[in-house]
C-alpha cells in the first residue's frame, strides 16, 4: 500500500512506471452540451459496443476481455496509481472538452425504451472491482436511437447493501448518436449536466441495479453501465496538449485496479465527428 508521496516518487525513480498512448477518432456526430462515451468510437483502443451481450443480464468488464485504455499487466501484490495524463485534439471543433476517466465495471445491455413494465435485471454476475459499490456511479449509454423526451428510473442496491433503493427519475434526450449519454444535457429542462444518474438521497454508490421502469414509450435502446470515476481533465484549445500531474495537481492519486477497463467520458462543445483525440497516461506501481 502506497501511503506517502515519497513512496510514489521512489517507485518512479526505481523504474516502476509505464506510459501508454491512446487515440480516438469518433465517427458519431456529437452535440454540444451532451456527454458522450468515447469507448464506442474507433481508434486505439478498439470500440466497445455495450449491446454485444444478452439484454438485461449483467456482464462484467475487464481489460483482459474487453480492452479499454491499456495500463499494462497486473501488478499484484503491488498497487498501481495514475501518475499523469496527457490529452490533445487535432481540431478546435468541440473544444473546450471536459474528460472524465472511469473504470467501467459492469453493464446491463439493451434496455428497451418501448416497454413500460419494469424490466427486471439479472445480477448473477457481480461487480469485479470496487465490490462494495462505494463511489460507483451509473451512466445510461444510447445504443439505438430514440425520439426522446421519455422518463425512467431504476431500483438498485446501494453501497451499504440496502436493496430497493430508487434512483432519480431522469429524462432521455433527443440525441440519437450511438454513445451519447441518454440522460445528459447542459441546457434542457429535466436533464442533467452530469453524466451520472442521481441516486436516492443519502446514497453515494451502487452495487447492482435490480430493475428499470420506463414512464413512457419510445423506440430506442440504452445500456446502463456501472463505473467508478477516477480522474478529470480538460482539453482547452487545439494549440497545446493538456498535461495533468495527479501527484502534484490533485488531492489524491487515483488507484488503477488490476484488469481495470479504463475509458473516457467527454462533454464536447460541438461535433467530434472525424476529430482525432489522442494522448497518453502514465502509471506507477509500488
Amino acid at each position: 500500500m502506497v501511503n506517502s508521496v515519497q513512496q510514489l516518487v521512489n517507485a518512479e525513480l526505481n523504474g516502476q512506471s509505464r506510459r501508454y498512448q491512446w487515440r480516438k477518432v469518433p465517427s458519431q456526430v456529437t452535440t454540444a452540451g451532451y456527454w458522450f462515451d468515447l469507448s464506442l468510437s474507433p481508434g486505439n483502443p478498439v470500440p466497445k459496443y455495450w449491446f454485444d451481450a444478452t439484454p438485461l443480464i449483467a456482464k462484467s468488464i475487464a481489460q483482459s476481455t474487453d480492452g479499454g485504455l491499456w495500463h499494462g499487466p497486473d501488478t499484484a501484490p503491488k498497487q498501481q496509481y495514475l501518475r499523469m495524463t496527457t490529452a490533445m485534439s487535432s481540431s478546435g471543433t468541440g473544444l473546450p472538452l471536459p474528460l472524465i476517466l472511469c473504470d467501467y465495471l459492469l453493464y446491463y445491455p439493451s434496455i428497451d425504451d418501448s416497454l413500460t413494465d419494469p424490466q427486471v435485471l439479472d445480477n448473477t454476475v457481480t461487480l469485479p472491482r470496487y465490490t462494495d459499490g462505494k463511489g460507483v456511479q451509473v451512466i445510461a449509454v444510447t445504443v439505438a436511437g430514440r425520439t426522446g423526451g421519455q422518463d425512467f428510473y431504476f431500483t438498485y442496491t446501494n453501497s451499504d447493501g440496502v436493496s430497493g433503493r430508487t434512483s432519480q427519475t431522469v429524462r432521455q434526450n433527443t440525441i440519437s448518436a450511438i454513445g451519447t449519454i441518454a440522460t445528459s444535457s447542459l441546457s434542457t429542462l429535466g436533464m442533467s449536466g452530469n453524466p451520472f444518474i442521481g441516486l436516492q438521497s443519502g446514497d453515494t454508490g451502487v452495487r447492482s441495479i435490480e430493475s428499470v421502469t420506463m414512464l413512457g414509450v419510445d423506440v430506442g435502446l440504452f445500456s446502463l453501465i456501472l463505473v467508478k470515476p477516477l480522474a478529470r481533465t480538460q482539453i482547452r484549445e487545439q494549440t497545446a496538449p493538456v498535461e495533468k500531474d495527479y501527484l502534484i495537481e490533485a488531492s489524491d492519486v487515483p488507484e488503477i485496479k488490476d484488469d481495470a477497463y479504463l475509458g473516457w467520458l467527454t462533454c464536447p462543445n460541438g461535433s467530434l465527428n472525424g476529430v482525432t483525440l489522442f494522448g497518453d497516461l502514465q502509471v506507477i506501481y509500488n
